[in-house]
């Protein structure tokens, strides 16, 4: 039986419509999962294997104990309750979760971490983070620690990727280590140390559509297989 993978989507306050990029769920399927689309209502429905925290816009930085800054962007409150509320179940449920670009932020401030609002402000780095080029072209290079979940993955110290932020990780949740970085020292993705599976990437690797990326992927949902496994 496939995994039955949840992804998390986007939501227009004031169209009131939810919207996911297609590429989530084709890189789900890519490596044979059952993507859903899930929506901010109730609990985590009992047929999920995983879920997939997607990219979007900015986090409510009330949520991490700061006022905002001007820089900060526009917040979707009922995308953020949903999602960290999902987040920690998850978390307390042992549910491998996948957090990309946003959902990466969300991860680390479900543990009790907190997130840049704008790194262009609060760090003194120059590269550029939000690109202006094609989706699945890489623009700046990450950096790998060695013994981690992504270092295994790809079996290399550095790697180039894609990047469409300004906030980005800052201090790390309870339980968490930083997996790579960037060459101005931004956190580029993060790994739970004791938890199955809690995995987040600053990039968009579902975007990219390389088999280094899909690995990915392939990982993941074999970490939601197993959990469907234990929990039949």
């Amino acid at each position: 039986m496939q995994p039955v993978i949840g992804i998390t989507p986007d939501y227009d306050s004031a169209a009131g419509r939810y919207q996911l990029h297609q590429d989530y769920a084709a890189a789900i399927s890519a490596v044979g999962g059952y993507p859903v689309m899930l929506f901010g209502q109730g609990e985590i429905p009992l047929f999920l294997d995983g879920i997939v925290l997607s990219g979007g816009g900015d986090i409510d930085p009330l949520l991490f104990h700061e006022e905002p800054l001007r820089e900060s962007g526009e917040i979707s409150p009922r995308r953020d309750q949903f999602e960290l509320s999902l987040c920690q179940a998850a978390i307390q449920k042992n549910i491998p979760l996948l957090g990309i670009c946003r959902g990466m932020q969300v991860i680390n401030i479900a543990l009790g971490g907190t997130i840049y609002q704008d790194i262009g402000v609060q760090t003194k780095s120059t590269l550029k983070h939000r690109q202006q080029a094609p989706r699945d072209y890489a623009t700046h290079s990450i950096m790998i620690e060695e013994n981690t979940l992504l270092s295994h993955l790809w079996g290399k110290e550095k790697a180039a990727v894609n990047s469409f932020h300004h906030q980005g990780v800052a201090l790390l949740g309870e339980g968490l280590r930083y997996s790579a970085k960037s060459q101005d020292g931004l956190i580029e993705a993060i790994e739970h140390t004791e938890k199955p599976f809690i995995f987040g990437v600053q990039w968009h690797p579902e975007a990219m559509k390389t088999g280094e990326q899909g690995r990915i992927f392939a990982a993941f949902v074999q970490a939601a297989a197993e959990f469907h496994a234990i929990r039949r």
